[in-house]
């Protein structure tokens, strides 16, 4: 079994449910790999996600239910995964400013009040934004599927090499300092390129697709330096939180063509 073979089963596993075989090995390079092709991994539940939010959008339904719908089966064929990571993430960072003491909360895996309203706030706008994009265009749906993969390139930012983990155990350990920059620089070339694509199939202007390609980088940044800042390092829980937030960032962008 090939080295790629080994990084499309981890990033198929990590990023979403679909049932793989294990990879034979899980070393730092496989473990780059496999966060940099995590867009094109899940593509599988791009699909399902495009295909529920046309069949919602088809019924008739509102559109905060058809976003709803849509974001709710990315969730269910994820595990819940990421969302959790963004909830264990917001308890961690409203805790108190002491580092080990925060990263212990990160790890109960208990949703506190910073949590669950973190939750409560992101997905609704996921949903809302997704449910716009998805309805306002013939295409919309195709293109909310896009951006949910899409978004899947937010874990390469805290993961690139030169962030430390916080911790010697977990995934942020076992994956930190993973990706290289150059293979950073390409995902993000590939998901400006994708998100300038997705404008053809909405409608939206090239500019629209690149500015909100290079705003959800520039958040990705932003929320890791932040992490690292207050916990000393990358936690596993904080790559699930990125993903989510580049997710709400990335349908934010498509969604205000339509206000």
């Amino acid at each position: 079994m090939s080295r790629f073979s080994d990084a499309v089963r981890l990033s198929t596993g990590t990023f979403s449910a679909v049932p793989v075989p294990a990879p034979r090995r899980v070393d730092r390079e496989t473990a780059g790999i496999a966060v940099a092709i995590a867009p094109l991994a899940v593509l599988p539940v791009g699909l399902l996600v495009a295909a529920v939010a046309w069949g919602a959008r088809e019924l008739g339904l509102a559109q905060i239910v058809v976003g709803a719908l849509a974001i709710g089966v990315g969730a269910w064929a994820t595990r819940g995964f990421h969302l959790d990571g963004l909830a264990d993430t917001a308890d961690a960072l409203a805790s108190s400013y002491d580092r080990e003491r925060a990263l212990t909360v990160a790890r109960t895996g208990d949703v506190g009040p910073a949590g669950a309203a973190t939750l409560v706030l992101v997905l609704l706008v996921q949903a809302a934004s997704a449910g716009a994009v998805a309805t306002y265009w013939s295409w919309g749906p195709a293109a909310v599927g896009i951006l949910w993969c899409l978004a899947r390139a937010g874990a390469t930012v805290g993961l690139r090499r030169g962030v430390p983990a916080a911790r010697q155990d977990g995934m942020g350990a076992t994956f930190a300092g993973s990706v290289p920059v150059v293979a950073l620089v390409a995902v993000w070339l590939l998901v400006a390129a994708a998100a300038v694509a997705v404008t053809g199939l909405t409608g939206a202007s090239i500019a629209q697709g690149l500015v909100t390609a290079v705003a959800t980088l520039l958040v990705m940044f932003a929320v890791v330096a932040h992490v690292v800042r207050r916990l000393g390092g990358i936690i596993g829980d904080a790559v699930g939180a990125s993903v989510e937030i580049a997710l709400a960032v990335l349908l934010i962008g498509f969604a205000a063509v339509v206000a």
